[in-house]
């Protein structure tokens, strides 16, 4: 038998022989991963479906939606669909599903619930059948904007709150420009969480390198036990460490009279509710992260290879630059980006240090679900900083190289 020949019938052989042990391999991980896909994902997709599909008004509003379509003019509709409007308005204020119709049409178009509300109570009293008869109730029937709106809300699937998201709209005739000025919020909230998750990152770093190599230089009992205060905060629940600012930051709090006590300043500062409180909270909780992955990498460098350069001639910042840096590198990276990363989905935090002008995405993406009963504006932002985090992540490896960062 030539070489050839064997080598594929050795390698089925090899195959055949482990297939046994890989099929023990993947039962013994089947439990985590169907326990990972119903807990963790299945929730996850659920949720940022609900950015691109809406079929509330779509199923509320079943004979309007088919008028409309048989009606392909732009601006307002004619008889027949303010007809079959009248029907399913009435219907839906029967069955008590026009609140979540008027909430749909509110969320494409603000202030649209009370004239969807106010409409239904007089359709239940008295007739409306054609498009005068609603626009003597109530003018707004008679604005193009309403109808684009509900031929909007009509579509099952939607990118307009995906739009929003990113302060965007439809407009009447097809195609997509801003938003007005005075509803433009969210690029600003995503620049603000940005923004202030890399100043916490930064600052955790400039913190955390000489930290980190003082620990990986120092004797091995005086090093664990100083690692065990560092480690110490992760003991202690992130809302009991959030609630602890909010006492030291106060006006009277501990930090300014530590600062008069210190004579640094002769002046108390208002920290709290201001982003300087905010970031000087989000350092403290974040710290921890950015410096054990320089640590772990840092512990592992021998301290020999300074010496030799220094013996061969080299200045102690051009030895720190061309020896040292480059082994600690991806540590640095690993701990930055662990730290920004958690950083952009901060909540509670923001919530009980920063003030109005402070919040960040999270709070707006809480807001949605616990106050507003919006998840469609909720999960389009959850899916907008999906993308940028996954983007930052892209970038991040192909610029440093994902297999050069280590965590431990």
């Amino acid at each position: 038998m030539s070489s050839s020949t064997a080598e594929p019938a050795l390698a089925t052989a090899v195959r055949r022989s482990t297939r046994g042990e890989r099929v023990r391999a993947i039962l013994l991980v089947a439990p985590l991963v169907v326990l990972l896909l119903l807990s963790f994902c299945t929730p996850i997709a659920v949720l940022l479906s609900r950015a691109v599909y809406d079929p509330t008004m779509h199923e509320a509003l079943p004979r309007t939606a088919s008028a409309l379509a048989a009606f392909p003019g732009k601006g307002l509709p004619d008889d027949a669909v303010f007809a079959a409007f009248s029907k399913d308005l009435l219907a839906a204020k029967k069955s008590d599903s026009i609140y979540d119709v008027a909430k749909d049409l509110n969320n494409l178009l603000p202030a649209a619930r009370s004239h969807v509300l106010r409409t239904g109570r007089i359709i239940s009293r008295e007739k409306l059948a054609t498009r005068a008869d609603f626009v003597a109730t109530d003018p707004f029937w008679g604005q193009s904007e309403t109808w684009f709106a509900i031929r909007n809300g009509l579509r099952p699937f939607t990118t307009s709150y995906l739009l929003a998201a990113i302060d965007l709209q439809w407009t009447g005739t097809g195609g997509i420009a801003s938003v007005p000025s005075d509803q433009a919020i969210y690029r600003a909230v995503f620049a603000r969480t940005f923004g202030i998750a890399a100043a916490v990152t930064l600052i955790t770093l400039v913190l955390g390198f000489p930290l980190a190599w003082l620990l990986a230089n120092l004797p091995g009992r005086l090093a664990a036990r100083l690692i065990l205060l560092v480690l110490l905060p992760f003991w202690t629940s992130i809302l009991v460490r959030t609630a602890a600012w909010t006492v030291l930051l106060q006006k009277y709090g501990i930090l300014n009279d530590l600062l008069l006590a210190l004579r640094v300043t002769d002046h108390r500062f208002d920290l709290m509710y201001t982003r300087t409180g905010l970031i000087i909270a989000m350092t403290h909780i974040q710290l921890p992260f950015t410096l054990l992955p320089m640590y772990s990498v840092m512990r592992t460098i021998p301290s020999s290879q300074m010496r030799a350069a220094y013996s061969l001639g080299a200045r102690p910042f051009a030895a720190f630059r061309r020896v040292y840096m480059p082994q600690v590198m991806p540590g640095i990276m690993a701990g930055c980006l662990l730290t920004f990363i958690l950083c952009l989905g901060y909540f509670i935090t923001p919530a009980l240090v920063g003030g109005p002008a402070d919040q960040l995405i999270a709070n707006f993406i809480y807001n949605y679900i616990d106050v507003e009963l919006n998840w469609q504006m909720a999960a389009a932002l959850s899916c907008i900083l999906l993308a940028l985090t996954l983007g930052l992540f892209v970038v991040f490896a192909r610029v440093f190289g994902i297999d050069r960062m280590k965590l431990v």
